[in-house]
């Protein structure tokens, strides 16, 4: 069996990881190749981390072909369609995987696949959360979507989101999400003996809440900030906790003085955004997650929280909350339309009405089912699957 994989850039580290395992478990089998075309090096928008990231970050080690050498904006849809189809017909690919519908020259490749009795795979993010139902993009995709043999989602949500556009539920093959669990678990651990002394250094509070992410509209920190300030009012142990918000972005300004106009100005830090892999550096200083998105396909940052044991507090609209967010467990879920919901949860932790140790614990033990070699081998299985339907597709019909 021949795989071939396209992926968007190179930069994604935590694919890169998945297909690292991917790659480790194919080298293990006698009729398995793996390749990947990584059309890009990286966008436009994760440039200030790419230049970040290229000083100690680890090197995956699995069979790569990088087509442009440049940013995804700027190859055109003619030079990337050209190359994937010289690629795809010079590997002569059993089984293909897509990176998603929203990419024309992916679309083509598909056709193309379909003609010449390819197997196609399709990865999907979206979920009903975050996408509008109805018109013409819906009836696109479900075309789109009845060409696929199998499809890869990034949990349950996403999986339903398929269903709901007529996918056959047989035909979802992998409902994970990874990051790389044991890289950023060291990265933590040695971070965490320095927790005090770089928490006097960067004058934050003995107990944190921590957001990592972009500063944009659709992560609804307004409402985390409003959220603070209420629970500062009313805990006795306001003095004692903090918050970080970890990222760039558009909104970086208009929070910094919300937080001003709050009164939050000692308590609320805010932090540049870092590589990947000096994320564990911030979290070493707090003790809970927060993601109050309006919308998030999953929510990668849950899956790096989790595994340095933080607990999390996260809103019922973000992909992975069915998955991987078990309410009291190992963290809290919310309504992001009741923000009375996020300041009592806030103050549960500020006023120690939960067991902070019990939730770490749950938290390390959660993840571990969402590895890299997890979901590699969720997608050999899968690939294996859509390729077996297919000998017996063609044995049924010689018959």
């Amino acid at each position: 069996m021949r795989i071939l994989i396209v992926h968007n850039i190179l930069w994604a580290h935590y694919k890169a990881s998945v297909f690292q395992a991917l790659q480790q478990l194919v080298d293990q089998q006698t009729d398995v190749t793996v390749k990947v075309l990584q059309i890009a090096r990286n966008e436009r928008s994760r440039a200030d981390l790419e230049t970040a990231s290229d000083v100690g970050t680890l090197v995956y080690a699995y069979d790569y072909d990088l087509l442009f050498d440049r940013f995804l904006e700027d190859i055109s849809l003619r030079s990337r369609t050209r190359s994937l189809l010289q690629r795809a017909g010079a590997f002569k690919p059993d089984v293909i995987l897509l990176t998603g519908y929203y990419d024309f020259a992916q679309i083509f490749l598909l056709l193309w696949a379909k003609a010449k009795g390819i197997r196609v795979v399709m990865q999907n993010e979206s979920t009903l959360a975050d996408q509008r139902q109805g018109g013409w993009k819906e009836q696109f995709k479900r075309r789109i979507f009845s060409l696929c043999d199998g499809f890869f989602c990034f949990g349950t949500q996403s999986a339903n989101y398929l269903i709901q556009l007529g996918v056959p539920p047989e035909k979802i093959l992998l409902r994970k999400n990874a990051v790389d669990n044991d890289a950023l678990r060291v990265a933590y651990e040695e971070a965490l003996p320095k927790r005090v002394q770089e928490q006097q250094r960067l004058s934050v509070r003995p107990n944190n809440f921590i957001f990592v992410g972009r500063l944009i509209t659709f992560k609804n920190l307004q409402t985390l900030l409003t959220a603070f300030a209420d629970a500062n009012e009313k805990s006795s142990n306001a003095q004692e906790w903090g918050l970080i918000l970890l990222g760039d972005g558009p909104e970086k300004v208009s929070l910094q003085q919300q937080a001003d106009e709050l009164g939050l100005i000692d308590s609320v830090q805010f932090m540049s955004g870092r590589p990947w892999f000096q994320v564990p550096d911030v979290l070493a200083l707090g003790n809970v997650l927060v993601l109050p998105s309006w919308s998030e396909p999953w929510g990668l940052v849950v899956n790096e929280a989790l595994v340095c044991g933080l607990p999390v507090i996260v809103s019922n609209r973000c992909g992975c909350v069915p998955d991987l967010v078990h309410d009291k467990e190992n963290g809290f879920v919310f309504d992001p339309a009741q923000p009375d919901q996020l300041t009592d949860l806030l103050l549960r932790f500020m006023d120690d009405k939960v067991d902070l140790g019990q939730l770490s614990e749950s938290a390390r033990q959660s993840v571990i089912p969402y590895s890299p070699k997890a979901v590699a081998l969720g997608m050999l299985n899968g690939f294996r699957k859509v390729s077996q339907s297919k000998v017996t597709q063609t044995a049924q019909n010689q018959h």
